[in-house]
């Protein structure tokens, strides 16, 4: 498992990286408030609800039920799971608080108010929008999952949790689509990082 990469785990980080470069090509293009107003929209109560409860999936603190299940019950790698724990949060925050921090978010960005769909009841926040650390967690785990347990079910289960969870912060008006795309990235990073690393580690 760890000398080579499983062809489920290639593809699933190849449809990540190419929803990535969609998404900041998209961005760059056409402009992030204009593709952020077409994603931010209203799908009444119900979806209201289902978004502000789906984007706690990918809280920093689902990597603790993460690590339990999948090392204490499965007994996969150790090392690997806490490098893309590390990895991705390094890689999400350092830029996020200390390069990028004055990058506004929507509600900060200048767009009227009224134009953007919010959810009573989410706390609403101004800065340190690039990239998504929501978005940045869930694709991690989505690759890390499909890594560990290359299925089908894996990678299109984990494909639509990853999806829906990094939509949630354009519906609930918390980042940018570009933002998303940041995250994907960092997600991209993490994991193939932390399979290097982790190779070099073995093989010695």
């Amino acid at each position: 498992m760890l000398n080579t990469a499983p062809n489920l785990y290639i593809k699933a980080r190849n449809l990540s990286l190419l929803g990535a470069l969609l998404l900041l090509g998209t961005s760059a293009y056409l402009g992030r408030i204009p593709v952020f107003l077409f994603l931010n929209t209203d799908g009444g109560a119900f979806m209201d609800q289902f978004f502000k409860w789906a984007t706690w999936g990918a809280e920093g603190w689902v990597w603790i039920p993460y690590f339990a299940i999948v090392f204490g019950w499965f007994k996969k790698d150790f090392k690997l799971i806490i490098l893309n724990f590390l990895l991705s949060t390094l890689i999400t925050q350092i830029p996020k608080n200390f390069i990028w921090d004055k990058i506004s978010r929507p509600i900060a960005s200048g767009i009227p108010l009224d134009d953007i769909h919010t959810v009573p009841g989410v706390v609403m926040h101004s800065w340190n929008s690039f990239p998504s650390g929501h978005t940045a967690t869930a694709f991690t785990l989505f690759l890390l999952t499909v890594y560990l347990f290359p299925t089908k079910w894996t990678l299109a289960i984990g494909l639509i949790y990853a999806i829906i969870c990094a939509y949630s912060r354009v519906y609930l008006g918390q980042h940018f689509p570009m933002d998303l795309g940041g995250g994907m990235l960092v997600a991209v990073l993490s994991v193939q990082l932390s399979i290097v690393i982790r190779q070099k580690f073995s093989n010695r």
